[in-house]
């Protein structure tokens, strides 16, 4: 296997095309709807034109839940309101239609792909088509060792591109991304503190199950700890993710980064998925171009790391349960926008023409038009 350096994805990717986008914004302003009047649809509709490269913006048909799943051997440390080990469970819920995020995946018509790449559990446990790329059993303690070899985070990486790559190659047309993990918060808050430059007490939360304050002040040690072997190796990203990530963190950064180069749009979800976008940020400055921030999750880290890429989430509801989730409420505003800038009609040109003819002296027929014009609206 050929050394893999994620920085040569900066060459690989591109921002969505910009004279699409200006070619939108122009549109947009030809709509029977003024400009501004769907408020943030507008933004997300000139968003997807770019990232499609097509003016009239094609509607979101193949939505798909990605969920990348692993344990984390810092969850020994008592972190989680869940036990260590206790993923496969997570994986198990949302198999058997129970969980948030399969509800209202059938709901919204997305189907859910689970990817394995660190559970900490007996394969037979689960199908094999969730198992069989899993890259090793858990991931390392954070706070006092590697999470995986530099050769696992490469494995990891390349999982995580190879599934971007199916996804583009089957016409899904925008992803979901999401975690099922035990510990994935306390390596992201670790990513993101180490990345950011800040304290473990700035970015380290709750997570998703809302620990006490003692599991609190116990992960935040834990992040103390792994960022003190998180600085040396923040020149290589690669690095940084064997040494204080995890094999589902690992991979939903390749993940992001081949979709960034497939030109396929990505809703992030939590404090997990953020943190992988930021490493991705820092091997690719332009990647971030592609993704959007679905929700607001109460976590300091994600906040931070969302700043940092200067990504202002679609929704603030309060959802911490994690799994894609809160990425997932998202969905239909993204879907809402492209409808919208698909469908809505242009003014008429003998109305354009009308509009902007119109002088001082012509105030009668201007304040009819008005009113006119608020009576359709109303």
């Amino acid at each position: 296997m050929s050394s893999l350096n994620l920085d040569d994805f900066s060459d690989l990717i591109e921002r969505p095309d910009g004279g699409v986008r200006r070619d939108a914004e122009e549109r947009r302003e030809r709509l029977i709807v003024p400009p501004g009047a769907l408020g943030r649809l507008d933004e997300l509709g000139e968003w997807l034109s770019a990232a499609q490269a097509s003016v009239r913006v094609k509607p979101i048909e193949r939505p798909r839940v990605v969920l990348f799943a692993g344990d984390h051997g810092v969850a020994e440390l008592g972190v989680s309101a869940r036990p260590a080990g206790g993923a496969h469970r997570l994986v198990r819920s949302v198999l058997d239609g129970e969980s948030p995020v399969a509800v209202l995946a059938r709901r919204m018509g997305a189907s859910v792909r689970i990817v394995d790449a660190g559970l900490d559990c007996d394969p037979e446990l689960l199908p094999e088509d969730v198992v069989r790329h899993r890259v090793r059993r858990g991931s390392g303690r954070i706070d006092i060792e590697d999470a995986l070899t530099r050769e696992e985070a490469e494995q990891a990486v390349r999982l995580g591109m190879a599934v971007a790559d199916e996804e583009a190659d089957s016409g899904t047309d925008v992803v979901v991304l999401g975690d099922l993990s035990v510990g994935g918060t306390t390596a992201a808050a670790t990513l993101i503190a180490a990345l950011c430059g800040t304290d473990a007490s700035v970015v380290t939360g709750r997570g998703g199950a809302r620990i006490d304050d003692l599991a609190w002040m116990r992960k935040c040690a834990a992040i103390r700890d792994a960022l003190r072997r998180a600085r040396p190796v923040l020149g290589d990203q690669l690095d940084l993710l064997a040494t204080v990530g995890g094999a589902d963190l690992a991979a939903a950064t390749g993940f992001l980064l081949q979709c960034a180069v497939r030109h396929t749009p990505v809703i992030l979800d939590g404090v997990v998925s953020a943190a992988c976008a930021l490493v991705g940020q820092r091997a690719a400055f332009r990647a971030p171009d592609w993704w959007l921030a679905g929700q607001v999750s109460g976590e300091p880290g994600q906040a931070k790391a969302l700043d940092r890429m200067a990504l202002n989430p679609l929704l603030d509801q309060g959802v911490t349960v994690g799994e894609g989730t809160g990425a997932l409420l998202a969905l239909p505003l993204v879907q809402a926008a492209a409808a919208l800038a698909a469908e809505l009609p242009e003014r008429a040109s003998d109305e354009n023409e009308g509009e902007g003819g119109k002088t001082d002296a012509d105030g009668g027929d201007d304040e009819k038009a008005v009113v006119e014009t608020g009576n359709a609206t109303d």
